[in-house]
C-alpha cells in the first residue's frame, strides 16, 4: 500500500512566493501612477472651477484686482478653496493667485511639500486658457511642458 501526504513541497511554496512578487513589483507601481495621475486630475478640475471663481469676481468688479485674500492681487484666493482636492480630507496641492492684473490672471496649484505629489511638479493655469505642468519639477516651464499632458 502507498502512502499519499498531502500538502505543498518547498520548492513549490517558492515559485508560488516568487511568482507572487513579480506579480506585485508590477502591480504596485501602476497603481501608485495611476493615485498621483488621479490626484493631478483633481488639481486640474481645482483650476479650472478657481478660473470660474476668477471671472465671477471679474464680472462683480470688472477686474481680476482684489480675488486674493485681504483684497490683495496675489497669494491664497478669497474667492476658492485654498487646496485641491476641494472636497475631501487628504489635500495634495495649494492652489494660489501667482499674478493678477485688471484683465490677466495666473492660477497655480503647487504639491504640498512633504505631500503625496511633492515630485510632481507645478500647475498653471491663465486668463488666456493656457496649460503648464512643470514635469520635470524644476520650478521653471520649459517649451515642452506646456500643457497637462505627459507630452505636448
Amino acid at each position: 500500500m502507498k502512502i499519499r501526504t498531502k500538502g505543498f513541497s518547498l520548492i513549490e511554496l517558492m515559485v508560488t512566493v516568487a511568482a507572487v512578487g513579480i506579480l506585485a513589483s508590477v502591480a504596485i507601481p501602476a497603481y501608485q501612477s495611476s493615485v498621483a495621475k488621479g490626484r493631478r486630475s483633481d488639481a486640474e478640475g481645482a483650476l479650472m472651477g478657481f478660473a470660474n471663481a476668477m471671472e465671477r469676481h471679474f464680472s462683480t468688479n470688472s477686474s481680476y484686482l482684489g480675488a486674493a485674500t485681504a483684497g490683495a492681487d496675489t497669494g491664497s484666493p478669497s474667492v476658492f478653496s485654498t487646496q485641491a482636492p476641494v472636497d475631501g480630507a487628504n489635500k495634495s496641492y495649494n492652489l494660489t493667485i501667482s499674478a493678477a492684473a485688471a484683465t490677466t490672471y495666473t492660477l497655480r496649484a503647487t504639491p504640498i511639500a512633504g505631500g503625496p505629489q511633492a515630485t510632481d511638479g507645478m500647475l498653471e493655469l491663465d486668463s488666456t486658457g493656457a496649460r503648464r505642468w512643470d514635469r520635470s519639477n524644476n520650478s521653471a516651464f520649459g517649451s515642452d511642458e506646456n500643457c497637462w499632458e505627459k507630452s505636448c
